[in-house]
Order: structure tokens, then C-alpha cells, then sequence
């Protein structure tokens, strides 16, 4: 009964609440530390380190794990939570998703109708998304798919002031699909 509970405490020990290891957490013989103000503070032991971070009232942070000897930090750790957090927050909002926008239609379009489409794929690229652009074939048409790339081709080359073919035409099923990206 003993043994188990000191394996479980042992466990319980080396596991991180966070990806970060803290304080006690931290196992390494040499770590090498930086202050709470940024300065190098040098090569010592794991102990040591926490002894410094214990007189600064502070916390003693793994912010490096991977390198040799592995980077720890004296400082508070909540507010270094709070930072990393607002961090990954700036991150996200800078961070652009591109969408694919489908324009579809079949072989036998209009001119006028094939201008529409044109149209309405520069508004998509204009907004910095990508353009799928789809045939559907159906019955006999699939057996004439040259019409497809012609009209594929047709499209891409009223836009190429704007876009870029990013997939050329390729049969996928009953349809043929080319993407279209904006031109940088």
C-alpha cells in the first residue's frame, strides 16, 4: 500500500499542469538562468536556481527544456501566463484564414453567363480568397471533356490580370476542377 503511494506521489511530482515546468518541477542538474529584469545570470544547479527564485519571491520557469544546458526564468508565473496567453491572442488576430470560394457551371454556358461567373470570381479574389472553379459533366457530355478545358482556359484567361492558375484542370468524377489564386 505504501509503495503505491509513493509511486503515485512521484508521478504526481513530474507531471507539468501546464506544457511549462515550474519550481519543484523542474529536475535537471545545470540549468542556466535569467533574471527577472533579463539578465544572464549563468550555469548553476536546479537548486540553486530555485533558492534565488525563493529569496525573489518569484518563480523559476523552463521556458527552454530543449536546449543544453536547458534556459530557466525567475519570474512570477501567473503574469508570465498572462503574457504568453496575450501573445497567442495577437497571434490569431493577425493571422489571415484563406477561404475557396466554388464557381460552378456546365459545358454548354454563355457567353454572358460565363462573364457573370468571371465576374463574380475577381469579387472573390479581390477579397484575398481562392477560386475553385468546376464543370459538372453529366450523360454524353462527359465524353466530350476538351469542351471543359476550353471553357477552363477561356475563364482563366479573362482573369489573368488578377489571378493565378494555382491547380490547372483536372477531371475528378463526372467533374472537372481548376483553382484559382489571387495574383501577387
Amino acid at each position: 500500500m505504501l509503495s503505491t503511494f509513493l509511486v503515485f506521489k512521484i508521478i504526481w511530482r513530474c507531471t507539468t499542469i501546464s506544457d511549462l515546468m515550474i519550481n519543484e518541477q523542474i529536475r535537471d542538474k545545470e540549468v542556466r538562468v535569467i533574471g527577472e529584469d533579463g539578465e544572464q545570470l549563468g550555469i548553476m544547479s536546479s537548486k540553486e536556481a530555485l533558492k534565488l527564485a525563493k529569496e525573489a519571491e518569484l518563480d523559476l520557469i523552463k521556458i527552454a527544456p530543449t536546449a543544453k544546458p536547458p534556459v530557466c526564468k525567475i519570474v512570477d508565473y501567473g503574469k508570465y501566463r498572462y503574457e504568453q496567453m496575450r501573445k497567442e491572442k495577437e497571434a490569431k488576430k493577425k493571422q489571415k484564414t484563406v477561404d475557396v470560394k466554388e464557381i460552378r457551371f456546365s459545358p454548354n454556358i454563355d457567353t454572358n453567363d460565363l462573364n457573370t461567373k468571371v465576374n463574380q470570381a475577381r469579387k472573390f479574389l479581390s477579397k484575398g480568397d481562392k477560386v475553385k472553379v468546376s464543370i459538372r459533366f453529366r450523360g454524353r457530355e462527359l465524353a466530350h471533356t476538351e469542351i471543359g478545358v476550353d471553357i477552363l482556359n477561356n475563364f482563366a484567361e479573362k482573369l489573368e490580370d488578377v489571378a493565378v492558375i494555382e491547380k490547372p484542370a483536372k477531371v475528378e468524377g463526372r467533374s472537372m476542377v481548376m483553382f484559382l489564386a489571387e495574383k501577387r
